[in-house]
């Protein structure tokens, strides 16, 4: 069946972002192969749900305690995007891994933003503000961020696109972290987005 958008859920765990600069560049036509269909939380409180309902974007929570197993997690998770019509997943902040099992389900349909440059300062226990603690203890001059498809390895999949920003001599990780946010994830992410969903479009439209 030809479809006219890929249909995307971004999934989310914090403040939202990277989520609210998926909104806006659906809005200023960045984002023109798909649409933000769902956002879905793993955290009741996480502020990007109030980001994706200001916006007018179905949301769901998918709570610990309801589904305190990785099995009861992923089952809901498939199900809520399978109800959906979900093409493309979008990490964007989810601080839940996905497991194997799932991924293979979506191969080549999830995409995450990492703040580095892979290789550098990835898989387990990097994520947020440690990435740039690291960073900055190891001395690298240039960091940045990536966005990979996402396997059954952390920060493991193939990269789709980098953006290197320059660390500079006073900064703390947290005017790390804004820069490479402003200078690298808020841009690449919805280019990487666009690109992922207008392959998948041409795919499905073949």
């Amino acid at each position: 069946m030809l479809k006219e958008k890929v249909r995307i859920a971004v999934l989310v765990s914090g403040g939202g972002t990277g989520l609210q600069a998926l909104i806006n560049a659906q809005r200023d036509g960045i984002i023109k192969s798909g649409v933000i269909a769902l956002v879905v939380s793993n955290t009741k409180h996480a502020y990007a749900l109030t980001r994706a309902e200001n916006a007018g974007i179905p949301t769901l929570v998918l709570s610990k305690v309801k589904h305190p197993t990785q099995e009861a997690f992923e089952a809901a998770l498939f199900e809520a995007l399978s109800h959906a019509d979900i093409d493309l997943i979008v990490l964007a902040g989810f601080l839940r891994v996905l497991s194997g099992d799932f991924t293979k389900k979506y191969d080549k349909r999830i995409i995450n933003i990492h703040p580095s440059l892979i290789p550098s300062f990835c898989g387990d226990g990097y994520y947020g503000i440690h990435v740039h603690e690291e960073a900055l203890r190891y001395g690298v001059k240039i960091t940045g961020a990536t966005v990979h498809y996402v396997n059954e390895i952390t920060d493991g999949g193939e990269i789709i696109a980098q953006k290197a920003v320059p660390v500079l001599p006073n900064d703390t990780p947290e005017t790390l972290q804004l820069r490479v946010m402003e200078q690298a994830e808020w841009l690449l992410l919805p280019e990487a987005a666009e690109m992922v969903s207008k392959r998948l479009l041409d795919e499905n439209n073949a």
